[in-house]
């Protein structure tokens, strides 16, 4: 008898937590989903020297098309890259994975990202006295770099405040709320540099006298390895801006735990030199808005990424997102008995 009482209240104490406030959270009453949607993939690098020289890097943005399905909570959908399909070498295709779970309490974002060679000099400082115009726009096949990760993220103001009404479109936010996230992050970070390449691209286009500082001759190659583990902490709030209409954001900073592994090619430097566990701030930020009326929606949501390597003698500042825009259908309405208050 005791026993069945405790596994009583252990339920109970369950069912609370899953629990919404239906007079600010509308559930879901549909099982199933489909969307068209047009996803826009960004990114850019800086890389700076301890001369202070520094170059950005940013390849022409993806643009993908494609349609998603979805059972409740769970979309599975593919994207076509319509802007690279002419590309014939898979060295210069980008490879990309995104994987989304939002649920009342949780959320977690799963990615995976590849580049291709096909980055371009968005900007370019070498000192004041150098005028760096013509490499701008510039092609550059000497920059690869890959990151992989997720972040896991608990929202406290559950009850009230919905994630899934901006980003997943399976519950409707009625009344505007706002909540405290608390995360843990885990990426992992590939670089590789080629200066070489970059200094004959910069001779080919400046054509500077031997006397003006170019970059660092002695450094040829970089390739920087590093792990990032993060605590983060935000603050996420849904605006109703009118009935079926939701605007949505979110900002989170994480102060991230670095171990660093450097294979960097200098005629002057030691392996162990490149090697280092440090702390720095890296940031998420979460934008979205959109129209649902349960059975019909439609809206925009983006997600963006920073993270910060720094060294004496090299740095990196990488910066990545996706624009979503999307219109679907939800269909096959739930069952009675599924039509409960803690549905999301």
């Amino acid at each position: 008898m005791r026993s069945e009482i405790m596994t009583s209240e252990m339920k109970h104490k369950r069912h609370s937590f899953f629990e919404i406030d239906s007079s600010y959270i509308e559930p879901q009453h549909y099982n199933l989903t489909f969307m068209m949607q047009n996803t826009n993939t960004y990114e850019v690098y800086r890389l700076s020297n301890s001369q202070q020289q520094s170059i950005t890097f940013a390849p022409e943005t993806a643009v993908k098309v494609g349609p998603y399905f979805g059972w409740r909570w769970a979309v599975l959908g593919y994207t076509l890259d319509i802007r690279h399909l002419s590309l014939k070498s898979d060295s210069r295709r980008r490879k990309e994975y995104n994987l989304s779970f939002y649920s009342s309490v949780m959320g977690l974002d799963i990615y995976f990202r590849k580049t291709g060679n096909d980055y371009k000099i968005r900007n370019i400082y070498l000192g004041e006295d150098v005028d760096t115009q013509p490499l701008r726009g510039a092609d550059f096949s000497g920059l690869s770099s890959s990151i992989k990760g997720f972040n896991l993220y608990y929202i406290i103001n559950h009850r009230k405040f919905s994630y899934p009404a901006a980003f997943s479109q399976s519950t409707v936010q009625r009344r505007s709320a706002g909540s405290m996230l608390l995360g843990v992050g885990y990426t992992r970070h590939k670089l590789s540099m080629n200066w070489v390449e970059m200094g004959r691209l910069i001779d080919r286009h400046l054509q500077l006298p031997q006397e003006v500082t170019r970059l660092d001759t002695t450094l040829r190659s970089t390739i920087v390895r590093y792990t990032d583990i993060s605590l983060s902490a935000g603050y996420a709030y849904n605006w109703v801006l009118a009935h079926n209409w939701l605007l949505a954001g979110s900002l989170s900073l994480g102060l991230s735990y670095k171990e660093t592994t450097g294979d960097i090619e200098h005629r002057r430097l030691s392996l162990r030199e490149f090697t280092l566990s440090n702390l720095s701030l890296d940031g998420i930020g979460r934008f979205g808005i959109v129209w649902n009326n349960t059975r019909w929606y439609a809206g925009a949501s983006t997600i963006l990424h920073a993270y910060n390597y720094r060294r004496k003698q090299f740095s990196t500042n990488n910066f990545f997102g996706s624009i979503n825009v999307y219109v679907g259908i939800n269909f096959i309405r739930k069952g009675n008995q599924n039509k409960r208050k803690n549905d999301s």
